[in-house]
């Protein structure tokens, strides 16, 4: 048997609501946050486009074990449409590819079409995208020329409120499920105003709860310089991703038999749906779920209580 790698790194555990700055993609970003804190562990809660900036959640340590609830939520975002030119990335990244005259576009024009695309609706994933055909990223395959066919994913678009028009540029607030690429939605509403259209800016305020201002990586860099004693208090703690699930205290040996992978009966528990869970010293657990017979049932423990 091989020998096991040794863990490097501090074993800290938290979220930050990171600021992504323009121009680097989130796995670099992730991987700045990772290097300043020393991290053993980290993950991101669903990629920003380099264009992008806002709100990127960082999970470092045993904050990962949450990270896919984080992918599920809701997200914001304020976006900047210029009218009149398509590109070949839906965004300022790529070659313009067509172009239309915007004279007979007006503000009133772009307001009266929002309306139809707000709602459940089928959208048709970009090529320039991180998803993976055959194990290859999209993204990867596009720059190569080669264009494969998509399965259109049910997102929701919850709001469009329009914030200002300049034309050919125009703002937009977006309220959508996961999975919603702005891009491509920027890209439709050209297309239904027959003159087509690309995002030139793009900002993410909020995902799920987390709408607080996210900390800049100049920010970040300062703070990394009293040392960890300047770092760590930016983080948030892990059941700060959770907060619309009930909670549920256990006794030490409610706790003991939990952290033995153990169902327990807990008095007043919720009927159903997942919870979080906390020890008898008021520590969070980790995230548990109500089993059919009432017992509560680990689901993911965090090793930090």
């Amino acid at each position: 048997m091989g020998r096991r790698r040794k863990k490097t790194g501090r074993p800290v555990s938290g979220i930050l609501l990171l600021d992504k700055p323009r121009g680097i993609s989130s796995n670099k970003a992730l991987q700045q946050v990772k290097n300043l804190y020393k991290a053993q562990k980290a993950g991101h809660t669903g990629s920003l486009d380099p264009l992008a900036t806002g709100v990127l959640p960082v999970c470092l340590g045993e904050a990962t074990k949450v990270s896919g609830f984080l992918l599920d939520a809701d997200k914001k975002y304020r976006v900047q449409i210029k009218l009149g030119e398509k590109t070949t990335t839906a965004d300022a990244e790529g070659e313009v590819i067509a172009t239309a005259p915007i004279d007979s576009i007006s503000e009133t024009a772009i307001s009266m079409i929002l309306p139809e695309f707000i709602g459940v609706q089928q959208q048709l994933p970009p090529m320039y995208s991180a998803l993976k055909h055959n194990g290859e990223r999209l993204y990867k395959l596009a720059r190569e020329g080669i264009e494969v066919e998509r399965k259109p994913r049910e997102i929701t678009i919850f709001s469009l409120e329009l914030i200002s028009v300049d034309l050919p540029f125009f703002e937009l607030d977006v309220h959508c499920s996961k999975g919603t690429y702005v891009r491509t939605l920027a890209e439709d509403i050209g297309e239904k105003l027959g003159c087509g259209a690309h995002v030139t800016e793009l900002r993410r305020t909020a995902v799920g709860i987390f709408d607080a201002e996210p900390v800049s990586m100049a920010k970040l860099e300062s703070a990394a310089g009293q040392g960890f004693s300047g770092l760590d208090p930016l983080l948030m703690p892990i059941d700060s991703a959770l907060p619309d699930w009930e909670d549920v205290h256990l006794s030490a040996d409610m706790s003991y038999y939990v952290r033995q992978g153990q169902a327990v009966m807990v008095p007043k528990a919720p009927a159903n749906g997942m919870v979080r869970l906390y020890d008898e010293k008021n520590g969070f657990l980790g995230v548990g779920v109500i089993q059919s017979d009432g017992k509560v049932a680990p689901k993911r423990l965090m090793l930090t209580s």
